[in-house]
């Protein structure tokens, strides 16, 4: 059978990158195509090359048969090839049914068929597993659902290949197993897709053929029989990699956080009781939409707290003010660091100092060598990829960008570093030196607690876990008591015998 698609000898490069060498690859009707590789190896690039969003500098592109050159996405959507971001390409101030249909509207005399757009809409949210009403507005919805609308808008494409760009770097494990299911539903239709993911077993269960890439070239291709955890490691890598968590048991000091009877907007019938010692590395676990991320932000001062008291170091703290949080150490490394981590526009240097500009100014004024200076201390602490200090944030790996975020708040020496889903969409050699950086902050005496919807996460870094279950903290577990079980009996609502109850 003939290759639905054809990569040949494909290059493209920006400003002081390479991005991609000569990548070749197919894609077989009705098959899942995995691509993977460390952050910048090329993968993003070469999906978006693939849907029309940028041109390749060189080499060709045979779809059906044909050679193609996509202008635009519109272009690649009609032949019949749909992305589902890494980063959400959706709208806000749009409900749900014009996000799946934007361009693309039924129409009759010129007139937008809003009922009948709606209707459809309503059967494709059906079908990814997403019970909410069409006219719904997007910006009700929480990322893991924005997640799911993407997927719902990819399918009403009626497309030949699915392109899906870490699909489940936001969902649970029930809504993981959703997709899955679809997946091997459009795989049965002929529907070609080709799945790009950090989590390795993931790519295991899926997978037909495995596409490695390492720094922009074909690294190696593994066939069914022969993707395997070590295997996919080894070729992304270029070398054994130990995927043991860098954890070290540790004497947590004095208590440096602590909620008492904290009243969270929008979960205020469950007071939050949390405290995290300096030294100690805290998990917060939970299915998506628990409530995690609100405490999380509630404590950094970006939601209204309705009652209880925040301290740091045994001193309270004004609730509902950002700037007095940073003052009294705290700091967020937040899940979403394209919209709230970075400003994308500006350059490495200008972002790793934005949180301490008293640090590299005199007299109020900013001094750019002490700005250089710092920066690039931190680029080389945290090993971020970046040809220069100048280089704009944008260009840079999802890995990279993440360090960033990181190297921006560990320049003010933070009390509490709060950490939500800290190695989303990273790739295994970037976790490492993500779980690598926390153990150093702890070991400094900084408090940390994180949020993390990936189980070995938890099991692997915490020294404690919270469980939250539908707004409150449902139990606490020593790390001893930790395992997948325990953890996942909270979750669900039930009593752990072995937890600390709250």
């Amino acid at each position: 059978m003939e290759s639905i698609l054809r990569v040949e000898n494909v290059t493209k490069s920006f400003p002081g990158v390479k991005a991609l060498r000569g990548v070749s690859l197919h894609v077989e009707p009705g098959e899942v195509l995995s691509v993977i590789g460390e952050n910048g190896a090329g993968k993003s690039t070469l999906m978006k090359i693939l849907a029309g969003v940028q041109g390749q500098d060189s080499g060709e592109l045979w779809w059906k048969g044909s050679q193609v050159r996509f202008a635009n996405p519109s272009e690649a959507i009609s032949a019949g090839i749909s992305l589902i971001h890494q980063e959400l390409n959706l709208a806000d101030n749009l409900t749900v049914a014009e996000n799946i249909f934007l361009g693309r509207e039924p129409t009759r005399w010129g007139m937008i068929q809003s009922r009948q757009m709606r209707q459809r809409a309503d059967e494709f949210l059906k079908r990814v597993g997403l019970e909410i009403p069409s006219s719904t507005s997007l910006q009700k919805l929480s990322i893991a659902q924005r997640q799911m609308v993407e997927i719902a808008k990819s399918l009403s494409t009626d497309a030949n290949m699915i392109i899906m760009d870490e699909p489940t770097s936001s969902l649970s494990a029930h809504e993981s197993e959703k997709l899955f299911q679809l997946i091997r539903q459009l795989k049965s239709e002929g529907v070609s897709i080709v799945y790009i993911s950090h989590r390795l077993a993931e790519v295991a269960e899926l997978s037909d053929r495995v596409e490695v890439l390492r720094d922009g070239q074909n690294a190696a291709t593994l066939q069914k029989h022969e993707i395997t955890h070590d295997r996919m490691v080894h070729a992304m890598v270029g070398r054994e990699l130990n995927r043991y968590f860098p954890h070290v048991p540790k004497e947590p000091g004095e208590v440096r956080l602590r909620l008492k009877d904290v009243r969270v907007f929008g979960r205020a019938e469950h007071p939050v009781n949390i405290e995290v010692r300096a030294g100690e590395i805290v998990g917060m676990a939970g299915l998506v939409g628990a409530g995690r991320t609100e405490v999380l932000e509630s404590i950094m001062g970006m939601r209204p707290v309705l009652g209880g008291q925040i301290q740091v170091d045994g001193v309270a703290i004004p609730s509902s003010n950002i700037r007095t949080s940073i003052a009294s150490g705290l700091a967020l490394v937040p899940e979403d660091r394209r919209h709230t981590g970075l400003v994308t526009s500006m350059s490495v240097g200008d972002n790793l100092t934005l949180a301490s500009m008293e640090n590299v100014s005199r007299y109020g004024i900013l001094s750019r060598a002490a700005e250089q200076k710092a920066g690039q201390e931190q680029v080389n602490a945290l090993r971020i990829k970046t040809p220069h200090l100048n280089q704009v944030s944008a260009f840079l790996s999802g890995g990279n960008q993440q360090k960033i975020v990181f190297g921006k708040w560990i320049m003010r020496n933070p009390k509490v570093l709060l950490l939500d889903e800290p190695t989303r969409g990273v790739d295994i050699g970037a976790k490492q030196e993500i779980y690598g950086l926390m153990e150093q902050l702890a070991q400094r005496g900084t408090a940390i607690l994180f949020v993390s919807s990936e189980m070995e996460e938890i099991l692997g870094m915490a020294d404690r876990t919270y469980v939250m279950h539908e707004g409150r903290v449902k139990g606490e577990l020593a790390r001893e008591q930790m395992t997948e079980q325990s953890i996942m009996q909270l979750a669900f609502g039930r009593t752990e015998a072995t937890a600390v109850v709250h």
